[in-house]
């Protein structure tokens, strides 16, 4: 009997290391994997200084996105209207340096920050408020933000993009800083991204709201039963996904250096996907922001990597569509491993 014991300890050993082997290091191992066949396809093109750059600044919006989503999606939630907030977001700001008000561009400019947040906070509030409110199912009721998002970003501009937007406001997209220490190296939106990812997952992880986020996520009756606001702290999430979306959405104008109606389609898909490849359960109740980090990553070495060696457009969704499955099918993989 006692040869049996030690014999079970050791199976459940090795399934604890194959947990963690998946759990942890998985996708990084296929970040590494798909970053190693680039620099052998593309002979070091892709290992250039100014090339990894480049990809952590077409990362940076989706990562934004993807952060605010994997809160969502923790909490077995799910959230369709943040491309649609990125547009809306931005064309109502961005308006505020054509109203005539007599301030400096660097005040006008913070006040067009919080005045995007603070709509992206409403528009999240108002999906978060029917979902826990009416018990509306986050899909219909986000995909209602959606269209009615979208459809406000085309109502207040006619159609039109807002243009003739201050050169000062172009440095949150373009801009760099480090620039006398380091050279032109460190754009400010992957500045930004870092900050947010820094604190989103302080929050998460260390907090006693991250706590909760997990635990309505992992079973919402027994977080009720253990005393958790369930309904205010999904409506917080919510509200925090649309704060980052509309910051996403003025960071995507300042690149543009205009606020375009049409912004932002198809981003809600690309942060889902980014949230799934980087290991979090759409059941619910796991993820990180390292990993939403992660698959943000994956994500933009792919775009990246298909553009220098000349796959096209529509290879490059087909090959992306392949990445998210597979996500998937690991993330099955992991949880057959425990049983």
């Amino acid at each position: 009997m006692s040869n049996i014991h030690v014999n079970n300890q050791i199976e459940e050993q090795k399934i604890d290391f194959k947990k963690l082997m998946l759990e942890k290091y998985g996708m990084i191992l296929v970040l590494i994997a798909i970053s190693l066949f680039f620099i052998i396809l593309t002979k070091g093109l892709f290992l250039e200084s100014r090339n990894l750059i480049n990809i952590l600044r077409q990362i940076s919006i989706n990562a934004i996105i993807a952060t605010g989503m994997t809160f969502v999606i923790i909490t077995a939630g799910i959230d369709l209207s943040v491309g649609s907030i990125v547009a809306l977001a931005a064309v109502i700001s961005t308006s505020i340096f054509h109203s005539g008000i007599a301030l400096p561009v660097f005040l006008l400019i913070i006040i067009v920050v919080i005045v995007s947040m603070i709509i992206g906070s409403i528009a999240g509030g108002i999906s978060g408020f029917s979902i826990v409110k009416f018990n509306v199912p986050p899909f219909i009721s986000t995909l209602a933000m959606m269209t009615i998002a979208r459809g406000l970003a085309f109502l207040y501009t006619n159609g039109r993009p807002v243009w003739g937007l201050p050169k000062e406001f172009n440095f949150l997209g373009r801009g760099y800083v480090l620039k006398s220490l380091i050279g032109e190296v460190f754009p400010v939106p992957v500045l930004i991204m870092i900050i947010i990812m820094i604190i989103a997952n302080i929050v998460l992880q260390h907090t006693k709201f991250g706590r909760y986020v997990y635990a309505i996520g992992d079973n919402e009756e027994a977080a009720r039963l253990s005393g958790i606001k369930i309904k205010k702290i999904k409506l917080l999430v919510y509200v925090i996904n649309g704060m980052l979306a509309a910051l996403a959405g003025i960071l995507l104008a300042s690149r543009l250096a205009s606020g375009q109606p049409n912004a932002g389609q198809s981003y809600e898909l690309n942060a889902i996907a980014a949230v799934v490849i980087g290991g979090t359960s759409l059941m619910g109740g796991e993820g990180t922001i390292k990993g939403t980090f992660i698959g943000a990553l994956i994500m933009g070495v792919l775009n990246n990597g298909l553009n220098l060696v000349g796959v096209g457009s529509y290879m490059q969704q087909v090959i992306l569509g392949m990445v998210i499955l597979m996500a998937v099918l690991l993330d099955q993989l992991r949880k057959n491993v425990i049983k």
